[in-house]
């Protein structure tokens, strides 16, 4: 970790930089790294240093069809890769990728047989936390460090520079984020969050988040 360098040329994919770029959000991002690049020395923080951009560099602009967005990433060890919800194969699911996977049998008798989301992203699943960093235990540690605002960016470009998107909006928070989104162009699936505490409320379960996502897109995903 001592000889990585947080910086967007290296770490973004190209289609991606190039937004950051146009948008002039670079000075942004610029202060952002070096934050990063100070602290991950220093504290424990997930995902891993490679694995802050995952969600981006496996779905690039180009290829999005469906966008995923949660708020930040998994706050234990073993279990943040970079895309929103997913945990690295072989790692048990947490309790919202539990929720997750039983919805997905509800709704289409299927499951799926890893909590690594990466076959989602590879069909142009865009898994994206609003923060894509977290200190070891403590959630929402990085709320204030310029995160949210990158995340703002990038859907306001989603949503300007194309059409036929699927946003799945999964509680109050993704809702929130995601309340400027153009309904005359994008396909928007509003639930609630499939943590215990909300999806055990109502508002989760029989929803159908999956299939509703197919019967819009031309290509189905294949979700398991």
């Amino acid at each position: 970790m001592s000889n990585l360098r947080l910086n967007l040329d290296e770490w973004l994919a190209e289609d991606w930089k190039n937004i950051v770029l146009e948008a002039r959000w670079g000075t942004h991002f610029d202060e952002l790294s070096n934050f990063l690049n100070e602290e991950y020395p220093k504290k424990k923080i997930f995902p891993s240093f490679e694995h802050i951009f995952n969600a981006y560099n496996a779905c690039s602009f180009q290829d999005t069809r469906v966008v995923i967005l949660g708020q930040d990433p998994y706050h234990q060890i073993n279990q943040a890769n970079g895309l929103c919800f997913s945990v690295p194969e072989g790692v048990a699911f947490p309790p919202s990728l539990k929720n997750i996977n039983k919805e997905l049998q509800a709704d289409l008798d299927v499951s799926l047989a890893s909590g690594d989301l990466m076959h989602w992203a590879g069909q142009g699943v865009l898994l994206i936390n609003s923060i894509l960093t977290v200190e070891d235990s403590l959630p929402g540690s990085h709320a204030n460090i310029g995160w949210l605002s990158f995340t703002k960016l990038i859907l306001n470009e989603l949503n300007l520079r194309k059409s036929g998107l699927v946003f799945m909006l999964w509680g109050n928070y993704a809702q929130k984020l995601g309340k400027d989104l153009d309904l005359s162009k994008h396909h928007i699936i509003k639930t609630s969050h499939p943590s215990p505490l909300s999806a055990n409320r109502g508002g989760w379960f029989g929803k159908r988040p999956f299939s509703q996502a197919n019967s819009y897109l031309d290509v189905p995903i294949l979700w398991a």
